[in-house]
């Protein structure tokens, strides 16, 4: 197929009849990579934690003691929690799984005669690649038709400078290489493993992602408790060993606390939250790369903007010329054109035959509209690519028995090329100044004539002579002032990071209302600034100009150092650095290279500034409910825990109230409410106004993790006095039922107070969460259960409560978690 390919493919593409037998036969565009977490290796995790093992344990246990209800009971209990757990991690899953879908990257191809846009996955052997630069090359293919093409090869050769490449070359596109500059026409000749980056075993798709802080500060929470259970398993056993002798017994009660301390729901919920929560993101067009980016979105405090593309619609128009050789000076959007304008000519020159970038599209679409004459332009013989600080580029073309070449770039390295003299810098200087106040972007123009044959070894030492200046306007967009406000308002500081002139950066930083800077800095003062020195800088200075890559990166550093949480725009090659080097990189989808959407933690898939706002927004929710089911998951466990230890540790009359049967079904509704219904939690009102949250060692601050103690400790307090009433006139049983009730709705009330630490229940009862009527109908059924089914009340050791009674139980619960409502009400501080 690929020796001997026909003009009609070329022209037309593949056949979209053919591609599902082309896939059959070379498979899909990926590695293969190992199995992800499906059906099998979920129940796999399921069946190896520590609370399955408990449960099986414990059942097991009844069993050997003939208490075959209790057995039946535990064996019930091990299918309803292992199944929500599995449910959770599907879940989980299948929101990765779409996640994956939403951040594939795309192929430009031609099928069927036409120009559409695919994943690259669905890519196979025979179809037509339009390849530009930014663009990451998906596949192993040979080149049809080249224009200025260079290559980075690195990922394969290791090589950092670009390769020139054209057609015909014996040595193909390699997969994972990266389109430096120029354009080409591809044919794909390997796919997946088959490509030479898939022969080599260089896996770019999966890196292993390192844990987050938040993971890791979870991760080390949880083992802190487990560590508590494992002490107080120890503790009951020993206590209650002495005391009966029964070891079966003192077993059975020491994985009751074993059980109550064990809080797993807390890696459940915070996989679930953040996939969940990236996915939910990815369909409001807000696509995280990684489900663990969502953590770093509700810290971020500086957001670093690229001002092209980003704060402006990267739709640039020619406004103005300023022609040096006839002085003249021409307002295009005011219908004063030259006609057949030489400046124009050498700037068209300057620009790709068919530009990729906006800046040369413009300039092409002027030059055509301005070309009366329709002259045709020359072939290019040969290029200097853009490069330098500030940068310029030169294309060299034949002009009888000479050279001309054309080039175009910033104007302080024009006229130093030119050798310009004071009076032109100085006059110069003024119509940048003056164009730059408008909002203008500002390229000199230069031509020089190569008489003796030979190509200068690099572009500055041609003999230029000074065309003039063009004036490039891209408004700002229409949401950007509205954006920063919001931006602002969230308490995240904003600079700006371009390679304008200042004053052009300085007319759309006042346009969009960032505010915090004064004299602005250039790429070349960043770079020749130490560390310590541009860490202060950071701080006060909020525009940078005439930025390249490496000065970019050197801020998103500097800021970093000073702990702040650093996003960064970008839609351009030039932009990936700083991007990679951020917390969070956002590229832009639609507009964006390839390249700054790899680099990228975050793309908006249709450029919407709108959406940084939304997505911080979105990380902020996600955050802060998810630690509102961490912080409950605190507070329930409390009481259960200190229930099943402080009566036997003090001797009590009935020392082991619960039995293992009680806690699984207390986790049977803890479970569901971490995992499911803080999770659909609406955003708050004030989330937007509140200041970032800090980045700390720990998951809590010491204040949040009080409250969250003090919660659980006046519901201990709740519970035991009833038990310590009861037990001295009652039996065990009705001692029993009296605890077990109340520590149920103490859980319905507390999974309500906890759905905001601000707003009063006034409010959350008006929050929209479809799981309400779920969570109160099924605590309440669970309720009406376990009172009125004489066989399950048996089992768990019940007897009937009267309506008297059931009042004490309502309305302890309810003391023991509404006093957190006043709180709230009562402290405007804490809001």
């Amino acid at each position: 197929m690929n020796e001997h390919i026909s003009d009609t493919i070329v022209t037309n593409g593949l056949r979209t009849s053919d591609i599902n037998a082309l896939q059959q036969r070379f498979g899909k565009n990926i590695f293969t990579q190992l199995p992800g977490r499906r059906l099998p290796v979920i129940l796999k995790n399921v069946v190896t934690e520590p609370m399955f093992l408990l449960l099986v344990f414990a059942a097991g246990l009844y069993f050997l003691l003939n208490s075959i209800t209790e057995g039946m009971m535990m064996l019930t209990a091990i299918l309803l929690v292992s199944a929500i757990s599995v449910y959770e991690e599907m879940k989980s899953e299948h929101a990765l799984e779409a996640l994956k879908q939403y951040t594939a990257p795309l192929a430009t191809v031609i099928r069927d005669g036409k120009e559409t846009t695919i994943a690259t996955t669905e890519l196979v052997p025979g179809d037509i690649l339009l390849l530009h630069e930014g663009d990451m090359i998906p596949a192993d293919a040979i080149i049809l038709s080249a224009n200025d093409l260079t290559v980075n090869e690195s990922v394969i050769t290791g090589e950092s400078f670009p390769v020139e490449k054209q057609a015909g070359d014996k040595t193909p596109l390699y997969q994972g290489s990266t389109i430096n500059s120029g354009a080409c026409t591809a044919v794909v000749t390997h796919t997946g493993n088959n490509t030479t980056l898939g022969k080599l075993g260089k896996a770019i798709a999966s890196t292993p992602d390192e844990k987050t802080a938040l993971q890791r500060q979870t991760q080390t929470f949880v083992k802190q408790l487990a560590f508590f259970g494992v002490a107080g398993f120890a503790v009951v056993f020993t206590v209650n060993f002495i005391r009966s002798g029964d070891w079966t017994a003192s077993l059975l009660m020491g994985l009751t606390l074993a059980m109550a301390a064990i809080p797993e729901e807390i890696p459940v919920s915070f996989s679930s939250f953040m996939a969940l929560g990236a996915y939910y993101m990815s369909r409001m067009g807000i696509i995280p790369r990684q489900a663990q980016i969502v953590e770093n979105l509700g810290a971020a405090n500086v957001l670093c903007l690229d001002k092209t593309g980003t704060l402006t619609e990267n739709r640039m128009k020619v406004v103005m010329l300023y022609d040096h050789i006839n002085d003249q000076l021409h307002h295009l959007e005011e219908k004063d054109t030259p006609g057949n304008s030489h400046l124009l000519y050498i700037a068209a020159l300057a620009s790709e035959r068919h530009p990729f970038d906006n800046m040369e599209c413009a300039i092409m679409e002027s030059f055509l509209a301005d070309n009366k004459q329709q002259i045709i332009l020359p072939d290019m013989i040969h290029e200097y690519p853009l490069e330098g600080r500030p940068p310029m580029m030169t294309h060299v073309y034949p002009q009888g028995e000479t050279m001309l070449a054309a080039s175009k770039g910033a104007v302080e390295r024009i006229l130093q090329v030119c050798h310009a003299d004071q009076p032109t810098r100085e006059k110069i200087t003024a119509y940048i100044n003056d164009m730059g106040k408008k909002g203008y972007r500002v390229l000199g123009v230069a031509s020089a004539v190569i008489k003796d044959g030979i190509l200068p070894a690099v572009q500055d030492d041609a003999d230029w002579h000074l065309e003039g200046l063009l004036a490039l306007y891209d408004p700002p967009r229409a949401s950007a002032a509205d954006v920063i406000s919001r931006l602002y308002k969230a308490g995240i500081r904003v600079m700006l990071l371009t390679g304008d002139h200042l004053s052009t950066a300085a007319y759309v930083a006042s346009r969009v209302g960032i505010t915090g800077y004064h004299q602005g800095l250039t790429g070349d003062e960043i770079m020749q600034m130490d560390g310590e020195t541009l860490q202060r800088t950071v701080k006060e200075e909020s525009l940078y100009i005439r930025m390249y890559p490496e000065a970019k990166r050197k801020v998103i550093e500097a800021l970093k150092a000073n702990n702040c949480i650093v996003a960064m725009t970008g839609d351009g090659v030039n932009d990936g650095p700083a991007i990679k080097a951020a917390h969070i990189g956002i590229a832009m989808g639609k507009k964006g290279t390839e390249i700054a959407r790899q680099a990228a933690d975050l793309v908006i898939t249709d450029d919407n500034l709108a959406l940084i706002p939304v997505a911080i927004e979105q990380g902020r929710r996600i955050y802060s409910n998810l630690k509102k089911a961490i912080r409950y998951i605190i507070s329930i466990h409390i009481p259960i825990i200190l229930v099943a230890t402080i009566p036997l540790l003090l001797g009590w009359q009935y020392p082991n109230i619960f039995t293992p049967i009680h806690v699984i079904f207390l986790e049977l509704i803890m479970g569901p409410t971490c995992s499911l219904f803080y999770e659909k939690e609406p955003v708050e009102d004030n989330i937007m106004q509140m200041p970032p949250r800090q980045t700390t060692s720990s998951l809590f601050s010491k204040k949040e993790l009080f409250i969250s103690i003090i919660q659980g400790m006046i519901i201990t307090t709740g519970v035991l006095v009833l038990y310590r009433i009861y037990m001295q006139e009652h039996s065990l049983e009705k001692t029993r039922t009296m605890v077990f009730m109340t520590l149920i709705i103490s859980n319905i009330f507390l999974t309500f107070a906890n759905r905001s630490f601000t707003e009063t229940f006034v409010k959350t009862i008006r929050y929209h969460n479809p799981l309400t009527p779920l969570i109160i109908g099924l605590s309440v059924l669970f309720l009406v259960v376990i009172q009125l089914a004489p066989g399950i009340r048996q089992a768990f050791g019940l007897v009937p409560l009267n309506i008297p009674e059931y009042s004490i139980c309502l309305i302890t619960g309810f003391i023991s978690v509404a006093w957190f409502e006043i709180y709230k009400w009562c402290l405007p501080a804490y809001r």
